[in-house]
This record gives structure tokens, sequence and C-alpha cells, in this order.
């Protein structure tokens, strides 16, 4: 029969002779045009034939090489790599800066500076596995993508999964932190130290693992950088219940400095000190990550070029 293969445009699975495949016009496509038209393939003697219809008939593609619809897309995904690229490179510079600073500095050595370095090296890996990821999928625009399945490409992505992951459990570590300190006033916060660590970064290694050996058993397909898989939601799952553990905390920590704040038995100076809490709380929503609720509950496809914005440009300078 006819074999997979990949025309440069969609992927036509294997399928015996004299049989037909069909499929619809291209995710990428409907970026510029809404189609719901099929393509279809024959298998003969010869091998595939050719699309029917064609593909710039199909999925309606004539108005667009007569305007500059598609030189502005392209321009406008160039434009957001350059962005979060400076983002990225900015962060790291100014992360390994903050951790010589907090590690150079004896008096800074405390609870609180040590479960910030661990969140600025979650950002640090979260910075470099972009690279890493950008440097393995993209770097040779001629690979077919319809089969490409390599070890790199595979490691990188679950390295950048790893390290997204571990950015949000860190993020949510720094939240249970505050309410902790705001909770347990006189109570010692070194016995916590290794919980926090075992949160921050051993969920997201557990997590991760467990999506590898799923994708292996039951989803050995491609680089496994596709949304569409129902098993991405062995990650998008634990980011979900970071996201909204943070942001009940930063509800909850906001409620308790407002009481404080109303309290009458707390004297001048302290509720100074507490509406300087609150005002420092209140520029905490995107360390907490609250943003990303805006698009937590949506599907992959809604929302595209906010969700670029937020997560790629906004997340890169975070």
């Amino acid at each position: 029969g006819c074999l997979t293969e990949w025309d440069g445009v969609s992927c036509w699975s294997a399928v015996p002779v004299g049989e037909s495949r069909a499929v619809a016009c291209p995710d990428i496509l409907h970026v510029f045009k809404k189609s719901k038209a099929l393509i279809r393939r024959n298998c003969t003697e010869s091998g595939w034939s050719f699309p029917s219809p064609p593909y710039y008939n199909a999925c309606e593609l004539e108005a667009i090489g007569s305007n500059n619809d598609t030189e502005a897309k392209a321009s406008y995904f160039v434009t957001m790599k350059v962005l979060y690229t400076c983002g990225y490179s900015t962060s790291l510079a100014a992360l390994f800066l903050a951790i010589g600073i907090f590690s150079c500095f004896r008096k800074l050595h405390c609870t609180r500076n040590s479960i910030h370095i661990h969140f600025f090296c979650s950002f640090i890996l979260r910075g470099a596995a972009v690279f890493i990821k950008d440097a393995v999928l993209f770097s040779d625009e001629s690979i077919d993508h319809c089969t490409m399945s390599t070890v790199n490409c595979k490691a990188a992505i679950a390295f950048f999964q790893y390290s997204v992951l571990a950015n949000f459990y860190w993020l949510l570590v720094e939240g249970m932190y505050l309410q902790t300190l705001l909770l347990l006033t006189f109570t010692s916060d070194k016995k916590y130290i290794w919980w926090y660590i075992l949160i921050g970064w051993g969920v997201p290694m557990l997590t991760v693992c467990v999506w590898v050996v799923t994708r292996l058993q039951y989803d050995d397909h491609g680089c496994w950088d596709d949304y569409t898989s129902p098993y991405w939601w062995v990650i998008k799952a634990p980011i979900l219940l970071a996201v909204f553990v943070n942001f009940l905390i930063f509800l909850n920590v906001t409620r308790m400095l407002a009481q404080k704040i109303r309290s009458p038995d707390i004297s001048k100076n302290y509720k100074q000190q507490y509406m300087r809490l609150t005002k420092s709380t209140l520029l905490l929503i995107p360390l907490f990550g609250v943003h990303y609720v805006v698009f937590a509950l949506f599907p992959e496809h809604i929302g595209v070029d906010a969700r670029l914005y937020f997560e790629l440009v906004l997340g890169s300078y975070q």
C-alpha cells in the first residue's frame, strides 16, 4: 500500500492500495482562514495521488496571496520570538545577579531568602529550557515534523515541562510561606524548608516521570510537543491546581491583612506596617501567577494571540 507520508502540509497515514484518506485543512492554516473543507488522496498502484482539491482551493488561500495577511502573521510571530528572547535573556542576567547577592552576604542567609533562591533557580531553568527547546525543535526548517520523533527532542520537551512545573510550584511555595508568616508568627520556619523543597522540586519531578512513562506507553508519537493529546492533562492538571491554590492563598492573605488593619486593638505603628504589607501583597499578583487564571480553563486554541502575549512575553520578563 501507501506508506505514511508528510507532503509538507499534512501527515497522511498509511493505507492499502485502492483506499483513500481525507484530512481537514491543517490548524496552522486556520490562523489565516477558517475552512471545513476536506482534502482527499487515493492510494494507487503507483503511490499517493495528488491532493484533491488542492490545498489553495480547499483551504481558501487565494485571498491570502493577494494581501499581506501571511506576512503580517509571520512578522507577528518573529516579533514575539524577539520579545521573549530578550525577556528571558534579561531575566537570566538579573536572576544570576540576585542569587549572587543572596549568596555572598551572610546577613541575607535566612529561610525566606533560601526560598527566593530556589524560586530564582526555577526561573533560570525555565529560561534555559525555552532556549534549548527552540534550538532542538526549530533549528532546521526542512525537518519532517510528521515523523520527527528523536530522543533529543523528547528530552528537550520533558525538560521544558519539568522547568515549567517547578516554576509554578515554587510560586506556590512563595505563597504558602507568606501565609505561614502571617498565621504562625512565633513558630520557627526552618523546620518547614524541607517540605517546601519537596513540594517545589519533588512534585514536578514525579509528575513529569508519570507523563513520560504514559507517553512512552500509550502515545509515543512525534516529539511530544502536541497539546491536543489527552495525556497533556497529566501536566496541565497539576499546573491548574498550583495556580488556583495560589489564588486562594492570595485572597486569604489579603483578607488577613485587612482584618489586622481594621482591628481596634492594634496600634498605629502596627497598622502602618500592615498597610505596607497590604501594598506589597497587591504587587504579588504577578508573582503568584494569578494572571494565568485568565486562560487556565480555556481550551488551547482560544485567544491564541492574547495567550502568547501573557505566557511568552509577560512570562519571560516576570
